[in-house]
């Protein structure tokens, strides 16, 4: 039985599998590539490195970008310790309740308002845990998520923007970002994902913890660490290293060019609308104040809807997929696709609001 078994075995491991014949071809590549063009393999990870180190260092270590990020998790943990999601939770009661959906879902959303995205995840996961929200539910709480700017700061430099332009906020403030908290969970409730129930205040526990407020200010200080330095930088690195391959080898051009083409069609500027999908919301709103007065302001408008979103990329791929597969009953592809889809509804927000709303607020 047992020799059986190892001529069995034996046979299988003989036999080739798809992965060792890339594994060979990839092989064979290497030794032409080092023969014929040695230094090309040098000018790829440098390309790599040249896109990644701008971005993870410049960005996320050098700049107030990565101390932000610590800060909104302390910022958040406090309010989580003063009682601020029970006393969400007491508002949204009644309309999620209309809604037959878990109020824990508008919880990231708001979290992210106020704080970061990656803090908002971090936090608000295991509230959604802990209110017994489905599967379903914590998808539309990440799509929900989406629809906020993932820092106070660009929301405030989005409002110094418009200011410049002549642009009216208030209308657009409460269209494009508050009433998505609302508007999304319904609509992905009545599509998407259906399997939501009502939930009653007695149903749910309390979520306001009973830490001590030096044990809350110190450990959610490491945790901002933490999640600095152990999940954002390396998805961000991560991202940057396929757009420098793609750099290298000569196909991010025609991408971007397209892109800006796209971003212009659905009337958002392509300038700040390529930072705030590749690099970073809070620095394109901050460019769009130094933009010349005869822009378009319809363009003025749907940058703001889309850079106050889940943006940038690294965010929607490697971050969200990460934090929430770490501490929600989502794994990472879950998590993913509700995250794209989240980002498809803001693009189809900011067009629309470009478009359609721009002549009242001018």
């Amino acid at each position: 039985m047992e020799k059986e078994q190892a001529r069995t075995a034996k046979t299988a491991r003989s036999r080739w599998q798809l992965i060792e014949i890339i594994g060979i071809l990839l092989v064979f590549s290497s030794l032409v590539v080092l023969l014929f063009a040695p230094n090309s393999l040098s000018k790829l990870f440098d390309t790599m490195i040249k896109e990644v180190k701008p971005v993870v260092v410049d960005i996320f270590l050098t700049s107030e970008v990565g101390i932000a990020i610590i800060v909104s998790v302390v910022v958040g943990r406090l309010l989580e310790r003063l009682g601020f999601t029970d006393g969400l939770i007491r508002l949204f009661v009644p309309i999620m309740k209309w809604f037959k959906i878990n109020p824990s879902v508008i919880i990231p959303s708001v979290y992210n308002i106020l704080g970061d995205i990656n803090a908002a995840g971090k936090i608000s996961c295991p509230i959604l845990v802990k209110a017994n929200a489905t599967k379903a539910e914590q998808k539309i709480a990440v799509a929900t998520m989406i629809q906020s700017p993932q820092s106070f700061a660009t929301f405030v430099l989005g409002l110094i923007a418009l200011t410049a332009f002549g642009i009216r906020a208030f209308p657009l403030v409460i269209l494009s970002i508050f009433m998505p908290i609302i508007v999304v969970p319904f609509l992905l409730s009545r599509t998407i994902y259906r399997d939501t129930k009502k939930v009653d205040i007695e149903e749910l526990p309390r979520f306001t913890p009973n830490t001590r407020f030096l044990n809350t200010i110190f450990s959610s200080a490491k945790e901002g660490v933490e999640l600095l330095f152990l999940i954002i930088i390396p998805a961000v690195a991560a991202v940057f290293f396929f757009i420098g391959a793609l750099k290298f080898f000569g196909l991010w051009g025609p991408i971007e060019s397209g892109l800006s083409s796209v971003l212009t069609l659905l009337s958002i500027e392509p300038g700040t609308g390529i930072v705030s999908i590749l690099a970073a919301p809070t620095l394109a709103v901050a460019q769009l104040a130094d933009l010349a007065s005869t822009i378009d302001p319809r363009l003025i408008v749907g940058s703001f809807v889309l850079a106050n979103s889940g943006l940038p990329l690294s965010v929607i791929f490697g971050q969200i997929p990460v934090t929430w597969a770490e501490t929600s009953n989502l794994n990472e592809r879950e998590a993913l696709e509700a995250a794209i889809i989240g980002m498809v509804l803001r693009f189809i927000t900011a067009c629309v609001l470009g478009y359609f709303l721009t002549p009242f607020l001018v």
